[in-house]
């Protein structure tokens, strides 16, 4: 683990890392990078969005705009990475997201954004973890609130 002014930073994690923690695939996994994180604090990803995804052949065809729950999922699939970075033996659970709060959508996203996620851990307790995240396209808020979500020991392995 390296230092960046201060902050412990644990690199970058590429597609193949990501889908070793999370059990989405497509259409459902929405990160397709992590750019750094700090354990129990903090995490920035990214979602590059595309024409080609399946929500915009019903989602406004002529006009394509990114569902808001579809940003919001992709918000907890970042916190999950977080959460993940935080356990031992992170492949005996899975994440689940449990609640949200204080959601606003700020502007659409379109096809060609590149969506940074940004979430801040603002509590934990034991296997449950709360977040304030904001997605961002070109530095301009597109959508933001808090999260929850639990840790639950796999059954399947």
């Amino acid at each position: 683990m390296s230092s960046t002014k201060g902050r412990a930073v644990s690199g970058s994690m590429n597609i193949d890392d990501i889908m070793k923690l999370l059990p989405h695939r497509y259409p459902f996994l929405l990160v397709d990078r992590v750019l750094d994180f700090e354990i129990e604090k903090s995490i920035r990803a990214v979602k590059n969005v595309t024409y080609n995804e399946p929500q915009f052949m019903g989602h406004f065809p002529d006009h394509p705009v990114m569902p808001g729950v579809m940003m919001v999922e992709a918000m907890a699939q970042v916190g999950g990475i977080l959460a993940f970075q935080s356990i031992p033996n992170a492949r005996d659970y899975l994440v689940y997201f449990t609640g949200i709060d204080k959601v606003r959508f700020r502007r659409p996203v379109r096809p060609g954004d590149q969506i940074i996620f940004e979430l801040t851990l603002l509590r934990r307790r034991g296997l449950v973890w709360k977040f304030h995240g904001k997605a961002l396209v070109d530095g301009e808020l597109a959508c933001e609130g808090e999260l929850m979500a639990t840790l639950m020991p796999r059954t399947d392995i």
